[in-house]
C-alpha cells in the first residue's frame, strides 16, 4: 500500500450516514443518528487477531465511520468494510494465520505455550519491517487515539508510546489486565480456569483458582511471553520505555462481556462493558439452508459449528467419524460447518463451508448448536436463546463451558469423553429437556434488556477519551500502587511491629510487678518471723 492513500484518505470529506445493518449493534440513540460534531482520525490496531476479534472491531470502526471520523485498521485478515470512512492495511505476516494452525495440536498448556512463544516474538520481530506498519508508526502521532485489540498483542506496545490509547478486551474481563487498571479480580468466585465448578467452591478450589491466576499472570508478562516479545521491540527502539510500562497509560478498556453471559464482577468506569455487540436479529436464511431446516421433522435440527479459527478438517479422524456416525443414528438433521469435503455424510447431515450462524441459531426448528464455545458463539448462544453442547478447545473456551454448563444453558463434553453414545446421550439430553432452552431464554432477556446498546457505550467512551484528552479522571489511583501498598502488606508490618512492641513491654511490665509482689511478699515474711 502506497501511503499517500491515507493522506488521500485523511483528506476525504464523508461525515457518513448511520447503518442500519447492525441488529443489536445498530446505533439507535438520537445522537448517534447524527455526525460528531468533530472528525476524529482513529487508529485500530489488530495486527494478532482471529477473525472473530476482528467482528468484534469491525463493527465499532463501521459506528464510528458512520459518526464521521476517519478510521485506519491494521489488520491481519484481507479487507472485509466497503465503509468510505474505514481504511484497512493488512501487514500480511504468515505468524498467526488460522490456516497455518492446527489447534487441536495445541490443546494442552505446553501446546498452546509453544504456539505463543513461537509465534509472538516473531512478530514483534518482523512487523515494524513491514514499509506500511512502519510508516503507520512514523505518523501515529496524526491519530486522535489509538485502539488496540487486548490479547496477544504487546509487540504493538511502541505505537502508544505518548499517546491516548484504549483497549477492546474481545475474550472478556481479563484478570491481568483488571489488576494492571487497579481493579484486582477475586479468585474466591471469578473463575480462571476450570477449577471453580460451582457457584460455592471449596477451600482448595479456591487455592487452585488463585495459584491458577497468578501464576499464569506472571508467566505471561514476567517469564515467558512478554520478555522474548521485549527482547525483540528494544533491538529496534532501544530508547523506548518498557512494554508494561506504556501498557498502563491505558485509559480505558472496552470490555467484550455482560453480566448476564459471565460473572458478576465490580468494574471499574475505565471498564465499560460492550459485550453481545456484534449480535443481531436473525436474517432470512439462503433458500436451499431454508428448506433444508424447514424440512426436518418435529425432532428439528442441529447446528455443528468449531468456529472461524480452528479449521474441521484439523479434527482428528477419530473424532470426526464419531460426531459422523452419532449424526446418522440421531432423528434430527445436522448442519455442520466444515472446510472440506467429506465421505459417508449421512442423508440426514448437510455440510457447508461457511454458514450464517446468528441467522440459523435464531431459527425456531433448530435445537440444539454444538460449539468449541468460544467468546462470540457463546454470546449469539444466549443472545438467540438457543441451548448449547460445548466441546472446548483452546484459551477460555474450558471456562466458557464450564460457565453454560454451571448456568443451565447445556452441557460440556472434553474431547478425550466423546463416543458416539456420549454424543447422542448428550444431545438428546439437551432437545428433550426443556429446562436448557428456560434457562438460556431468562439469559436471553436479560442480556437484551438494556437501557443502551453495547454500540452506543463503546461509540459514546470512544470519543469521550478524545474528546477528554486520554481522560485521566477514569484512571483509578490503585493502578499506581504496587502490590505491597494494595495489600496494604506494609501497613499489616507496622501493625505487627506496634503490637509485638506493645506486647514486649507488656510482658515486662507484668513480669516486674510479678517480681515486686514476690519480693515484698518475701520481705513480709521475713519481717513477721
Amino acid at each position: 500500500m502506497n501511503f499517500d492513500a491515507v493522506t488521500q484518505f485523511f483528506r476525504k470529506t464523508d461525515r457518513g450516514k448511520s447503518s442500519k445493518r447492525r441488529g443489536l449493534a445498530v446505533v439507535t440513540g438520537d445522537w448517534m443518528q447524527q455526525p460528531s460534531e468533530k472528525s476524529y482520525k482513529i487508529l485500530m490496531l489488530l495486527p494478532v487477531s482471529s477473525k472473530s476479534h476482528k467482528n468484534i472491531f469491525m463493527p465499532l470502526a463501521e459506528a464510528l465511520a458512520d459518526r464521521g471520523h476517519k478510521v485506519v485498521m491494521l489488520v491481519n485478515h484481507p479487507k472485509s468494510s466497503k465503509h468510505p470512512n474505514v481504511l484497512e492495511i493488512n501487514h500480511d505476516l504468515p505468524h498467526f494465520k488460522e490456516e497455518n494452525q492446527n489447534m487441536f495440536i495445541s490443546r494442552t498448556s505446553k501446546g498452546q505455550a509453544d504456539f505463543f512463544t513461537k509465534s509472538l516474538p516473531a512478530i514483534a520481530r518482523d512487523i515494524y519491517k513491514v514499509p506500511e506498519v512502519k510508516k503507520l508508526y512514523d505518523r501515529r502521532k496524526d491519530f486522535d487515539l489509538i485502539i488496540l485489540n487486548h490479547m496477544f498483542n504487546e509487540a504493538i506496545y511502541p505505537f502508544v508510546h505518548e499517546m491516548p490509547f484504549i483497549t477492546i478486551a474481545t475474550i472478556g474481563l481479563d484478570a491481568r489486565q483488571s489488576a494492571m487498571l487497579g481493579n484486582p479480580l477475586n479468585p474466591a468466585y471469578k473463575v480462571v480456569g476450570t477449577v471453580l465448578t460451582s457457584n460455592r467452591p471449596s477451600a482448595w478450589q479456591r487455592f487452585q483458582n488463585a495459584l491458577a491466576g497468578v501464576m499464569r499472570g506472571f508467566a505471561w508478562r514476567h517469564w515467558t511471553i512478554v520478555p522474548l516479545i521485549q527482547k525483540e521491540i528494544t533491538a529496534q527502539f532501544p530508547d523506548l520505555p518498557p512494554l508494561l510500562e506504556l501498557e498502563r497509560n491505558l485509559s480505558l478498556t472496552l470490555v467484550n462481556t455482560h453480566f448476564a453471559i459471565d460473572t458478576t464482577v465490580p468494574l471499574l468506569p475505565s471498564q465499560v462493558e460492550i459485550g453481545a455487540s456484534h449480535c443481531r436479529p436473525a436474517n432470512p436464511l439462503p433458500q436451499d439452508i431454508e428448506e433444508w431446516i424447514s424440512g426436518a421433522g418435529p425432532e428439528g435440527v442441529i447446528y455443528f459449528s468449531l468456529g472461524s479459527f480452528t479449521r474441521g478438517s484439523s479434527m482428528p479422524v477419530q473424532y470426526r467419524d464419531a460426531f459422523l456416525e452419532a449424526f446418522r443414528r440421531l432423528p434430527h438433521r445436522v448442519i455442520w460447518k466444515f472446510d472440506e469435503e467429506l465421505e459417508g455424510v449421512p442423508d440426514n447431515v448437510l455440510i457447508r463451508k461457511w454458514l450464517p450462524q446468528q441467522d440459523i441459531l435464531g431459527h425456531e426448528k433448530v435445537k440444539v448448536f454444538i460449539s468449541h464455545s468460544g467468546l462470540l458463539s457463546v454470546q449469539e448462544t444466549v443472545y438467540h436463546a438457543m441451548p448449547i453442547l460445548a466441546i472446548p478447545i483452546y484459551g477460555d473456551q474450558p471456562k466458557n463451558a464450564m460457565f453454560i454448563k454451571m448456568s443451565g444453558f447445556g452441557d460440556m463434553l472434553t474431547w478425550e469423553d466423546i463416543t458416539v453414545d456420549k454424543l447422542i446421550n448428550e444431545i438428546t439430553k439437551i432437545t428433550s429437556n426443556p429446562k436448557y432452552r428456560e434457562n438460556i431464554k431468562k439469559a436471553s432477556l436479560t442480556l437484551r434488556d438494556q437501557i443502551t446498546t453495547p454500540m452506543e457505550r463503546a461509540v459514546f467512551w470512544t470519543e469521550y477519551v478524545i474528546r477528554h484528552q486520554g481522560a485521566p479522571q477514569l484512571r483509578c489511583p490503585a493502578a499506581n500502587l504496587s502490590w505491597v501498598e494494595f495489600l496494604m502488606l506494609d501497613v499489616v508490618g507496622i501493625l505487627v511491629v506496634v503490637l509485638w512492641v506493645v506486647l514486649y513491654v507488656m510482658r515486662r511490665v507484668v513480669a516486674a510487678t510479678v517480681r515486686k509482689i514476690f519480693s515484698n511478699g518475701d520481705h513480709m515474711k521475713k519481717k513477721s518471723e
